[in-house]
């Protein structure tokens, strides 16, 4: 435990990892203020100091994972020409599944006021799933203009099956449930073999 007075660095990203672990471990019903700064090892007020209450805590964590997959997919539009497209694609839909445990997001599902403050974010212009697929669909044009894609591509449908499914596998993964990596895997490997099928690789080969 940190002494008290002495600053923790990185308060909020201490405390998020520690709800993180607690929901793995034990499960919503476990989530308390207490559980938190007890797991996070700081003083029982920290969490209250910085958040106001339980509902906006969870709601800023989720934003928090949203808002590193939107940095990852941000990044794409650096991978433009290199590697595989189909590896380009594969590794942010993993990334994106990684950066959000199914419990938090089912945790944030079954709180309104949590929901409500997720969505106002998103509206005020906090990044979400929408800037996640602007920035696949961009990568994706920048392919385009490389001439490892097709000028017939639909970029747009292609990021918005990808997003979506992501979205989909995110909120409804659940104990004994298929592996969500494996899916995801599955669907990127799908749209390459779709669009080679229309004449058009998305491996970046001819």
């Amino acid at each position: 435990m940190s002494p008290r007075g002495v600053a923790i660095p990185d308060v909020r990203e201490r405390l998020f990892d520690a709800a993180v672990r607690i929901l793995a471990g034990e499960g919503p019903a476990a989530l308390t203020s207490r559980a938190i700064t007890t797991e996070a090892g700081c003083a029982k007020g920290m969490l209250h100091k910085h958040f106001d209450g339980l509902d906006e805590f969870v709601a800023e964590l989720v934003l928090d994972r949203f808002a590193r997959g939107a940095r990852q997919a941000a990044g794409l539009h650096g991978r433009a020409g290199l590697a595989t497209i189909a590896e380009n694609l594969g590794s942010v839909a993993l990334a994106l599944l990684d950066s959000l445990d199914p419990t938090v997001a089912g945790l944030a599902m079954t709180r309104p006021a949590t929901s409500l403050r997720i969505r106002e974010a998103m509206a005020a212009g906090a990044p979400g799933f929408a800037a996640i697929q602007d920035s696949i669909t961009d990568y994706l044009h920048a392919e385009i203009r490389l001439g490892r894609l097709g000028a017939s591509i639909d970029a747009p449908s292609i990021a918005l099956a990808l997003v979506g499914t992501i979205h989909h596998l995110l909120m409804t993964s659940w104990d004994g449930a298929p592996d969500r990596r494996d899916r995801a895997e599955r669907l990127v490997a799908l749209l390459v073999g779709e669009a080679r099928g229309g004449g058009v690789a998305l491996d970046g080969q001819s």
